[in-house]
């Protein structure tokens, strides 16, 4: 028992995520590792803000790479670290950071529902991932459809209102039109993120 006991920080397959696998040997060094995550996080979400455009004939909404951002940094962080970041992205847009989308900021816009969708998604995310919920093709998709599902349950609604539509409205404006590229989006992670926790296996177990 004591052998497996000792065995267990050095799995993989251990509940954890990667961002567990940076050094942190003691408190301090692991308070500013997190501080660095949650600072390079924010920012990463904000750049990915920038790859954005919008087509008004389809949707007021803008087609952006945010989302897959977010899904990843929640998968990669764990549901505090990831948290935390989206916490900080979102408070700092709003209070006049330019860099939600299209270097936009403030919370008077009829998308900032889906920035709210965002937080909620990547603790959903963080919280599957860290029970193993990213280290197989179809986990990471459930993972991935889960947080994509929370997106769209707080930005349509919020849409809705926003622009005073109807629900039906909202669905056809704020989220079928992005179903598309979601699903090329879930693919990609579905791949990315086991491959990594594979090359990791294998560099681990070589040393």
């Amino acid at each position: 028992m004591a052998a497996s006991a000792a065995a267990l920080p050095t799995s993989v397959a251990a509940p954890g995520v990667l961002a567990d696998l940076l050094p942190g040997s003691t408190r301090a060094r692991a308070i500013a590792r997190d501080a660095v995550l949650v600072l390079g996080g924010a920012a990463a979400i904000g750049a990915s803000a920038q790859v954005a455009f919008t087509i008004p004939q389809i949707s007021p909404v803008p087609f952006v790479l945010t989302t897959f951002t977010v899904l990843l940094v929640g998968a990669a962080f764990g549901p505090l670290r990831a948290g935390l970041t989206l916490a900080l992205y979102l408070a700092a847009g709003a209070a006049g950071v330019p860099w939600f989308t299209e270097g936009s900021s403030g919370y008077a816009m009829p998308t900032f529902g889906y920035i709210i969708g965002f937080l909620a998604a990547s603790v959903a995310v963080g919280f599957l991932a860290k029970r193993g919920g990213d280290r197989t093709i179809l986990k990471t998709v459930g993972l991935m459809v889960v947080g994509n599902v929370l997106m769209y349950a707080f930005g349509v609604p919020y849409l809705a209102a926003a622009l005073d539509m109807s629900f039906a409205d909202a669905l056809g404006a704020g989220m079928y039109p992005f179903l598309a590229g979601d699903a090329v989006k879930l693919v990609f992670a579905a791949l990315l993120l086991p491959a990594t926790w594979w090359a990791v296996d294998k560099f681990r177990n070589a040393e």
